[in-house]
């Protein structure tokens, strides 16, 4: 394999970009294991009263973050953010404005990495203050099994909690497309009843997360690696859908509110696909 090296002349500006996309590869990938080896060694020490106190923490903490976490406008102010968000660049686009007094739940497409709490999701779109947004990955950890450059594939005709979620607490709907999402890493191949793909569904079940083997490039190299692509990521948040609170839901309410949703992430998706470079015949498959 033929390795293609950075230049050594890049800017400073990119290489923090660089920096601050490996710290964040770094602490999705090991930092909750450097942590809890961390508080091993400190058990197995003299300082064992260090570990004694962060058990203490861990403990008082437990709930905090299903009630809303725990904001902290220093850390959001970090330039760091601003490195990760331009090593891309990431653009958030809106086509309408949301009205503040109400909550919303956010349908994000494509694929996530990542599980989301039933109790932390309720926490935030039933405050009756509004202004609160949840975001939801629908297609779970299942979707990012499927997730490289050019798929079109969303895991969604069978994800109804969320919809049932907005109708409980008659949070507004919004249908989310990430254009680029799926070109920041390449996975191996892995189709539908091959040992790989049988292999990562077992893991799943047992884990419940997903076991994608992704790869793209270095840090000095651009050939191989864990850091993503540096592709551009645009981010269309659509048209809230009206939703009627309805504490118990029925099937069909559910259904009827899953339909609109998908015809509106289909619009979404279409209106905008022609200026983020895709063809007219690339359409969204819901399965």
């Amino acid at each position: 394999m033929k390795i293609e090296f950075a230049p050594l002349n890049v800017p400073l500006q990119r290489r923090l970009q660089t920096a601050a996309t490996l710290q964040w590869v770094f602490s999705f990938l090991a930092l909750a294991q450097c942590c809890l080896a961390a508080i091993v060694l400190l058990a197995l020490s003299d300082w064992w009263m260090g570990a004694l106190l962060y058990a203490g923490w861990l403990w008082l903490d437990w709930d905090t973050p299903s009630s809303g976490g725990r904001r902290s406008q220093w850390v959001r102010t970090w330039r760091v953010w601003d490195y990760f968000r331009d090593y891309f660049p990431l653009k958030l686009v809106k086509t309408v404005d949301l009205d503040p007094k109400k909550n919303y739940i956010f349908g994000f497409h494509p694929h996530g990495l990542v599980s989301s709490s039933k109790a932390s999701l309720s926490y935030l779109v039933s405050r009756p203050e509004g202004g609160n947004v949840a975001v939801i990955a629908v297609g779970g950890a299942p979707e990012s099994l499927d997730a490289r450059p050019g798929a079109l594939t969303l895991q969604v005709r069978n994800r109804k909690g969320f919809i049932k979620l907005a109708l409980k607490h008659g949070a507004q709907l919004v249908p989310v497309f990430s254009f680029g999402e799926n070109e920041l890493f390449d996975q191996m191949e892995n189709p539908t009843g091959s040992p790989l793909r049988t292999l990562q569904n077992r893991l799943q079940s047992i884990m419940g997360v997903a076991m994608p083997l992704f790869h793209a490039r270095g840090v000095f190299q651009y050939s191989f690696g864990l850091l993503p692509y540096r592709k551009p990521i645009n981010t269309i948040v659509g048209k809230p859908i009206p939703v009627v609170q309805t504490p118990s839901p029925s099937s069909e309410d559910i259904e009827c509110l899953h339909k609109v949703y998908l015809e509106s992430l289909s619009e979404l998706f279409e209106q905008h696909k022609h200026i983020y470079g895709l063809d007219e015949h690339q359409h969204l498959t819901f399965i």
